[in-house]
């Protein structure tokens, strides 16, 4: 702002300058002008037909040249409108050759002016420039004998004096002028800058983010009108920001929660942002993520030349995911770059194989007992009374068996629909989870003994739960099923309970075939089975432990199996204990 400050005074200043000497110059022009102009019209009004006669009948007169030169100068300096002062204006009488007879002064020599010249040539010299040091007029007198020049030679001395005069008044003017122009110029200054230094300030509290503060409108005009401008200038430009920061804000936020990968990189294949699922999914790290990982899908230059909404396409095995992967450029200038969407595929193309596995395993469960129905049927209708009775009767026997498992699966399989579905209804109660288990030990003693295990019940505390007495107890005999049935006979079979922490506990041990630590994982699984042939053979359907997974879920409980191979199985099943006391109190 001081240089602006500057310039205007420095503008102020050259243009008073400027403006006195316009004025110098035309006030000494029309000075010098004038003098000259009247010093001729003098001239013209002094030099008359008469006047001129009078020094022709002198020079006609004259004795000898000396006392006709004298005679001429008396009569000349007698006429009173020439203004002849000795000082500044003389006249001299002159020969023909130029020689001085007589003056004014002492002068004993004149200047050969151009006047002079055309005087010595037998005419009036009258002839001035503006720019000539002096005014002179030479007038030829011709009488007897000799030849005269009246010179009649002014120094412009009252001229100069004028004009120095007139100088030196506008000199001190310019003086006074520059003065008052520097006071001038500092108050139009700061009238002009104080405006301009408030916006600066301004400006550059928005360029620092203060959007806080308004200026104040101090006039109405053109720089008021600015100020007004610039404040709602910042207000938009604030409300604009605050917008952009906003939406910034929700999409760097979804931007670093989606579950979707995104990666960003530019023309020249370098990583621009990626979000932490990206990282995660594609098992690097940002210094090891290029735009070359995903060349076998589409090279980098195809990409870039796509236009909206064309987009490339491919999958990526890492590790074991399996990802999905949607290529597309954001800007079709040389400076934008790919936008690449991952998405993980892993746990759908699993369910997918799940759901194929699982329609493959109802369809087989289903057929292998249609089968034997219309095989069995089949044969009774074909024999009709030819067929023995025990034989009939074994047949319809096996009939029913099917049919008793078919409504197994079925009802298992309903059973698994309603958990998924979450219509699955249960009956919430209170009651001793210790009498539950007994009551489901001694309902299996007979199908244990059958198979000539030994199945023994420990003692145990009391322990109160909440929840589906029947869905539990349904739970404890799917276990003591499993563990009746995958055990050799002549096994034992251990069944206890016990109270940790805030949790009661149900486990089941039996020293049976075991379960391969690969198929441990896999257990859960809806018609898995370890041995299939076996688990057919003893009527399992593969689907208890996910019935029995599922009403443990909605209990708030777990299951836990732990198997070694050939040596045997342990179930646990825990509960959280009722409020009020495991004993009930």
């Amino acid at each position: 702002m001081r240089s602006l400050r500057l310039k205007m005074v420095l503008i102020m200043i050259l243009m008073v300058s400027c403006l006195m000497l316009v004025m110098v110059s035309f006030l000494t022009s029309r000075v010098v002008s004038f003098y000259v102009t009247e010093f001729y019209d003098k001239m013209e009004q002094s030099f008359t037909t008469g006047f001129l006669q009078q020094l022709q009948n002198i020079a006609a007169q004259a004795d000898d040249k000396a006392s006709g030169a004298e005679q001429l100068k008396e009569l000349v300096m007698a006429q009173a409108d020439l203004g002849i002062d000795i000082s500044d204006r003389n006249v001299y009488i002159l020969d023909r050759e130029g020689t001085v007879l007589s003056g004014s002064n002492a002068r004993s020599a004149v200047t050969a002016t151009p006047n002079l010249l055309t005087a010595m040539a037998g005419q009036v010299g009258q002839q001035s420039a503006l720019m000539d040091r002096y005014m002179d007029l030479a007038v030829p007198i011709n009488g007897g004998g000799y030849g005269y020049i009246v010179y009649v030679l002014d120094n412009r001395g009252t001229v100069n004096a004028l004009t120095s005069e007139i100088v030196r008044i506008i000199l001190r003017a310019l003086v006074l002028g520059l003065a008052f122009c520097i006071a001038l110029s500092f108050i139009l200054s700061q009238i002009i800058i104080s405006p301009i230094e408030q916006l600066t300030r301004g400006t550059q509290a928005v360029a620092s983010g203060d959007f806080s503060k308004k200026l104040e409108v101090s006039s109405r005009d053109e720089i008021g009108t600015l100020t007004q401008n610039f404040n709602h200038m910042a207000q938009v430009l604030q409300d604009t920001l605050a917008e952009a920061e906003n939406e910034r804000s929700k999409l760097s936020t979804l931007f670093l929660h989606m579950t979707d990968g995104v990666a960003a990189f530019d023309a020249a294949g370098q990583l621009i942002h990626c979000n932490p699922a990206a990282l995660s999914m594609l098992r690097k790290s940002e210094n090891e993520l290029r735009y070359d990982l995903f060349a076998g899908i589409a090279p980098l230059e195809d990409v870039l030349a796509l236009r909206q909404p064309q987009f490339a396409e491919g999958s990526l095995q890492a590790g074991d995911r399996e990802l999905e992967l949607f290529l597309a450029p954001f800007s079709a200038e040389s400076a934008g770059g790919v936008i690449v969407v991952i998405h993980d595929v892993t746990e759908q193309r699993r369910a997918e194989q799940t759901r194929r596995e699982f329609v493959a395993n109802v369809s087989h469960e289903l057929r292998t007992p249609l089968t034997n129905i219309k095989s069995y049927a089949e044969t009774i209708v074909q024999t009709g009374d030819e067929l023995p009775p025990d034989l009939r009767s074994s047949f319809m026997n096996v009939i029913l068996g099917e049919t008793d498992r078919m409504t197994r699966i079925v009802q298992d399989l309903l059973t698994l629909s309603r958990f998924d579905s979450g219509r699955m209804e249960m009956n919430f109660t209170r009651f001793d989870l210790r009498q539950s288990v007994e009551t489901v030990c001694r309902a299996e003693q007979l199908d244990a003994q059958s198979h000539g295990h030994t199945l023994t019940l420990l003692p145990g505390p009391t322990a109160m739960v909440n929840g589906d007495q029947s869905r539990i107890e349904q739970v404890v005999m799917n276990l003591l099923s499993n563990a009746i049935k995958y055990t050799p006979d002549g096994g034992e079979i251990t069944v206890s309970t016990g109270l940790e922490d805030s949790h009661v506990w149900v486990r089941v041990r039996d020293n049976g075939i075991g379960i391969p630590e690969k198929d441990l994982p896999r257990l859960f699984e809806r018609f898995y089975r370890v041995d299939k042939a076996r688990s057919r053979a003893s009527g399992g359907t593969g689907l208890g432990l996910s019935i029995a997974q599922e009403i443990l879920r909605l209990h708030n409980g777990e299951i836990q199996i732990q198997s070694v191979y050939g040596k045997g199985t342990v179930v646990t099943v825990r509960l959280p204990v009722a409020a009020g006391g495991p004993d009930g109190e």
